[in-house]
């Protein structure tokens, strides 16, 4: 199987000031949906906190599209099992001198908090939003381009000159019954982050290529350097994994860095 580059995902935050980027590969189909989900989900709440009319039809397109990802039928039921599987593995380290019982306490009741939540959700992932006529008019003009403008949806025109905070209620409760799964990915993504140690490693004239020998991963994770101007591209399947640096020119073309370039290479599993 190929991953291209398309998969990657920018991580926002890092732990070093600004001044590396974090490249995320998807190795698996379900660590694609939860990493869309997140970008989707945190790009929903930012515009949802705004106030502009802009911002909260952003917010409502991100709705939709969650949607859409979130639509798997057995996206809770993956959560759910893989959030008892780490419950499981985390109940070993009891009594581990080397492991704080108040961190280890904190990361089991988080666990089983986000689990509740999940099993508590009724029916298909937002099917309360499918029934809603207004919302899915929007969303499906939403597919034609331009086509929300005032003229289409005179009522969707008036309820973006509603006041911020009339949209922003409305906003938050069409959110706030799907962000259990928010919850359930957020656990499962920060787990699988943490799992791997990072490695530095070069790529010689912009090529890295590596056999797996029967390690495997289900997801990796690149660090660059800010100041280097070298966008990855990936590709992999069981035997290896092959990285390309390019070199972005005035309007972001890329061409082939054949230079050496460092960085740092993590494969996360749980």
């Amino acid at each position: 199987m190929r991953f291209a580059h398309e998969s990657v995902r920018i991580a926002g935050v890092n732990p070093n000031g600004g001044r590396v980027i974090n490249y995320e590969y998807p190795l698996n189909e379900r660590i694609r949906t939860l990493l869309r989900l997140e970008d989707l989900f945190d790009k929903a709440l930012h515009f949802v906190a705004a106030d502009a009319q802009e911002d909260h039809h952003v917010a409502l397109m991100m709705l939709f599209e969650i949607l859409e990802v979130a639509g798997r039928a057995d996206l809770k039921f993956d959560l759910v099992q893989e959030l008892e599987r780490q419950r499981q593995t985390l109940l070993s380290f009891r009594n581990n001198p080397e492991i704080s019982e108040e961190a280890l306490f904190g990361a089991l009741y988080e666990i089983e908090q986000a689990s509740v939540q999940l099993l508590a959700m009724q029916g298909k992932i937002g099917q309360y939003l499918r029934e809603n006529d207004w919302l899915m008019s929007i969303k499906n003009r939403a597919a034609i381009p331009g086509g929300v403008c005032e003229f289409d949806l005179p009522a969707y025109h008036y309820w973006l000159h509603r006041d911020p905070e009339q949209r922003r209620a409305g906003l938050s409760g069409w959110l706030e019954p799907i962000l259990p799964i928010r919850a359930g990915l957020t656990i499962v993504l920060r787990l699988l982050r943490a799992s791997g140690r990072p490695e530095t490693q070069l790529a010689a004239q912009g090529v890295f290529q590596l056999m797996l020998a029967g390690r495997t991963a289900q997801m990796l994770r690149l660090r660059v350097h800010r100041s280097d101007p070298y966008i990855p591209e990936i590709s992999a399947n069981k035997y290896a994994l092959n990285i390309r640096f390019t070199a972005p020119d005035g309007d972001l073309r890329p061409r082939p860095a054949e230079v050496d370039i460092s960085f740092e290479l993590t494969f996360c599993n749980l």
